[in-house]
């Protein structure tokens, strides 16, 4: 069962390839982003539904929009949610898209990864809404003083919940189902110079500014998300929740939000390495020019042995 992922850091362009590669093969997209499941987070995920137009085509897509941003996403419930979605395109007859930047996400999948552990207890979580942070730390001092002695001092409300989760939720094994073992896998990345990403980012991040997106914050918290989680969302969301509540300037919220992004490109930069490293095999298209990919997925599909990859970012230094 052939799958074509595509993925990359950050303001590299994947959507736009990926949309490309569904139309011209009759495929289906399975978005691969932490934050695009959630309703109304829009302008700060670069949630750009219009590009899933083409040509006067709607391009299907899966896992956007699917959950409250009230609620909580995870790592198994994508895993569990995107194999659904697998199973039923090829049913289809369809290829799967696999698009997004989230490497952890996508290696869950082709790694098939086996998870222990319980997912986030959204009841309890709501059992702590009228905690602040020092009433947190007072709970977590009598359940676990060890854990309490590394939380006392620098860690945000959330990260005290969930540990404190962790103690109230029996960790037992997940039965998640299996990635089945014909599954076969062509990773597409899109390829930028990363200084050439660090300009995009902070271009991207300006048009943002300017179409909305402090507004989008500012109407999530008049409709009833805290400011907790929206620093929750991180990044975009946790700055600008920052800037709304007067606790940096404008110019600090986009100076600050701009090193954060180029920062969290990098950490996407270092999972592909780790991945190039244990064996994946990732196929660098320059500027994500589709000719390039689409020869790689010619050979896949028709079975004809792939070239090695021209382009591996582990042995690339900066």
């Amino acid at each position: 069962m052939k799958n074509i992922v595509v993925t990359g850091p950050t303001a590299t362009g994947k959507t736009r390839l990926a949309v490309k590669i569904a139309e011209a093969y009759s495929g289906e997209i399975i978005s691969v982003d932490s934050r695009q499941v959630y309703r109304t987070l829009d302008i700060g995920t670069g949630k750009d539904l219009d590009e899933y137009f083409l040509n006067g085509n709607q391009i299907p897509y899966h896992l956007i929009d699917i959950v409250d941003p009230s609620d909580t996403y995870h790592l198994m419930a994508f895993r569990n949610d995107a194999l659904v979605c697998l199973e039923n395109i090829q049913k289809r007859g369809k290829i799967p898209v696999l698009a997004g930047g989230s490497p952890l996400y996508i290696d869950s999948i082709i790694s098939n990864y086996s998870m222990k552990g319980a997912p986030p207890d959204d009841s309890f979580r709501r059992s702590l809404d009228g905690y602040d942070i020092k009433q947190l730390l007072e709970l977590l001092k009598k359940k676990n003083q060890e854990q309490y002695e590394q939380l006392k001092n620098g860690f945000n409300r959330n990260r005290i919940i969930r540990y404190l989760e962790k103690q109230h939720t029996e960790l037992t094994a997940i039965d998640l189902p299996e990635v089945p073992d014909s599954m076969e896998w062509l990773i597409l990345g899109v390829y930028f110079h990363r200084s050439t990403v660090h300009k995009r980012i902070e271009k991207r991040l300006d048009l943002r500014l300017k179409n909305g997106m402090v507004e989008e914050v500012k109407k999530l918290h008049e409709t009833g998300l805290s400011w907790d989680k929206l620093e929750f969302f991180g990044l975009e969301y946790k700055y600008l929740a920052l800037y709304l509540q007067g606790k940096l300037s404008f110019q600090e919220m986009r100076d600050q939000l701009l090193a954060k992004i180029r920062q969290f490109a990098k950490r996407q930069d270092i999972w592909f390495r780790k991945m190039e490293r244990e064996g994946k095999k990732i196929y660098w298209i320059p500027e994500g020019d589709f000719d390039s990919a689409s020869n790689l997925i010619d050979d896949f599909l028709n079975n004809t042995k792939l070239p090695e990859p021209q382009i591996k970012i582990s042995e690339i230094k900066y």
